[in-house]
C-alpha cells in the first residue's frame, strides 16, 4: 500500500426482507369484480367517510378477485399527489395481475382535474413496464363515482 492512501474503514451493510403485513381484514361477498359499480362499492365500504382525498389501490388476480387493498397516500382537502412507484409498490408485493386505483373527491364533484388524468396515464405506463394491467380509475363520491376507462380516458 502507498503511503498516500489512506484506509478506509468497513461500510455496514443492512440485510433486509420486504413483505406485505396483514393489518385485519374485510369481507367481499361478490369475490370477484365484474364492473366498475362493484369496485366502487368495494373502495367505499372500505374508505368510509373521510375529509381528505384518499387513493386507494386494490389488487386482483387473474380472475378479477380482490387480494389485497390499501390506502397508499392520504392528501388535504382537493389534491393528492400520488407516484406511481407508491401505487404499483403494493401491486408488486401482492403478485397481482391487476390493479384498480380510486380516489374520493370529499367536493363530492365526480369532474376529474387534469390531474387525475395525467396520474392515470403515467399509472398506465408504468403498469405496462412491469407487467401489471391499470384496469380503471375511480373516483369516488358520497353517492356516485365515474370511472376513468368508461369516460375514454384509459
Amino acid at each position: 500500500m502507498e503511503e498516500n492512501q489512506k484506509k478506509v474503514p468497513a461500510k455496514r451493510l443492512d440485510i433486509v426482507q420486504v413483505k406485505l403485513v396483514r393489518e385485519k381484514t374485510m369481507l367481499y361477498k361478490n369475490r370477484r369484480i365484474r364492473s366498475p359499480h362493484d369496485a366502487y362499492e368495494l373502495m367505499k365500504e372500505f374508505l368510509g367517510i373521510v375529509d381528505r382525498e384518499h387513493f386507494i389501490v386494490l389488487c386482483m388476480d387473474t380472475k378479477n378477485q380482490p387480494t389485497c387493498i390499501q390506502t397508499v397516500h392520504i392528501g388535504s382537502l382537493n389534491s393528492s399527489i400520488v407516484h406511481p412507484r407508491e401505487v404499483l409498490k403494493m401491486g408488486i408485493l401482492s403478485n397481482a395481475a391487476s390493479i384498480l386505483v380510486g380516489h374520493n373527491h370529499p367536493s363530492n364533484d365526480t369532474t376529474p382535474s387534469p390531474e387525475d388524468i395525467a396520474v392515470t396515464k403515467r399509472l398506465i405506463e408504468a403498469g405496462e413496464l412491469i407487467g401489471i394491467e391499470v384496469i380503471d380509475h375511480l373516483i369516488l363520491c358520497e353517492d356516485n363515482f365515474r370511472s376513468l376507462k368508461e369516460e375514454g380516458y384509459m
